[in-house]
């Protein structure tokens, strides 16, 4: 059997320079119009930030230490009545449990802080500022009232009224209200729309009345509902810093 010889031709400048016969010169490497792989052909460049950002992210600064020094509670206040708290970001629930039945309340303070309406002008020594009223959250809130022996969960749909918050002094009067009543199945997180649901604004008022003395028996009544306020007000307003660091943090970032 007849062997073939393979013979290896060696170029001693193969890899180090070109033979000048190339035919194509445009596509041989050029020093410095194709510099070595390197560092800083590898770090990404990115054009500086818009000039607006640097005064955006200054001003929230300065609105974050404004907002902490008239930031009444450092941590949030307790309902009293025995009323345990569970907050999960902008929602707040409260739960209080008495013999056979558990209570809970549950409300959220995102759009809680009716809107402001100034129509008088600041008087002659005084600066705006001492002029802005104080913030309160007012949200509207949902008892759910669950007995042991039953699979039904009553449920009622309360909020305050615009005209009825902030009013001392006058005689006494219910300053949140009831606005729908429904039962819901015990356990489930989706309520049926299919369930019959009561509205208040047609209802006999003895019956509205016995429903509001239902409530303050478990412990939901004027003195509860100025505490929410309180606790509602306390919470928008830690969420709201919260949120100020937050876009102050977004807009720093490169």
């Amino acid at each position: 059997m007849s062997k073939i010889k393979v013979l290896r031709v060696v170029f001693p400048h193969a890899f180090t320079q070109p033979p000048s016969s190339f035919p194509y010169p445009s596509l041989l490497p050029h020093p410095f119009l194709n510099p070595p792989l390197g560092i800083h052909s590898l770090t990404p460049s990115f054009p500086p930030s818009p000039p607006g950002d640097k005064a955006f992210a200054q001003f929230l600064t300065d609105e974050i230490k404004e907002e902490k020094k008239i930031q009444k509670h450092k941590s949030l206040p307790k309902v009293s009545g025995g009323w345990e708290l569970e907050v999960h970001g902008t929602e707040a629930k409260l739960v209080r449990k008495i013999a056979g039945e558990k209570i809970t309340v549950t409300f959220n303070i995102n759009n809680s802080i009716p809107p402001s309406v100034d129509d008088d002008e600041p008087q002659e020594g005084q600066k705006p500022d001492e002029q802005e009223p104080e913030l309160t959250s007012t949200p509207n809130f949902v008892v759910e009232v669950i007995k042991d022996d039953t699979k039904q969960t009553l449920v009622l749909d309360c909020h305050y009224p615009e005209d009825e918050v902030g009013h001392e002094g006058e005689e006494e009067s219910d300053i949140f209200t009831i606005r729908e009543v429904s039962f819901q199945p015990t356990g489930e997180s989706d309520w049926k729309d299919t369930n019959y649901t009561l509205n208040t604004d047609s209802l006999d008022w003895a019956l509205y009345d016995h429903l509001m003395d239902f409530l303050a028996d478990r412990g939901v009544d004027n003195t509860f509902a100025d505490e929410l306020i309180e606790l509602s007000t306390a919470l928008e307003h830690q969420e709201y810093i919260k949120f100020l660091e937050d876009l102050k943090s977004f807009v720093k970032c490169q």
